[in-house]
């Protein structure tokens, strides 16, 4: 497997929406969980969305919990994030990750991964 590479980042409106994309190199058919974090400087990796492969669950943020929507199409290699009404405190730099852990508990601990992309700025601003 190859490393997992994000695209689809850049500037958007408030209220606008944007499509992440990460190709997961073939970790989609092997990873217990795929997810999505973001961090702006300073501050740390915050879980934003998580997808476990068994079963198909789905956890969010609170704070994107109706915004957002994590998907995976294993035929196309490609973990999605797709973001609506969108708000500039969405703005950060956003990573996938793969390989994650089995216990929807922990969803949101980024450590539990072991795959990681590079990452997307997504600028939401005026």
């Amino acid at each position: 497997r190859g490393p997992l590479a994000e695209s689809g980042g850049g500037s958007v409106r408030p209220g606008g929406s944007r499509t992440l994309f990460c190709a997961t190199s073939g970790y989609g058919s092997t990873s217990a969980s795929l997810g999505w974090f973001r961090q702006v400087p300073g501050k740390e990796r915050e879980g934003v969305a998580t997808l476990y492969t068994s079963g198909g669950s789905t956890y969010y943020a609170d704070s994107v919990q109706g915004r957002f929507t994590i998907a995976l199409d294993d035929a196309k290699n490609t973990l999605y994030l797709h973001m609506t009404r969108l708000k500039p405190e969405d703005t950060a730099t956003y990573y996938c990750a793969a390989d994650g852990p089995t216990y929807g508990s922990k969803w949101s601990w980024a450590h539990e991964f072991n795959a990681w992309g590079q990452g997307a700025q997504v600028t939401v601003t005026l």
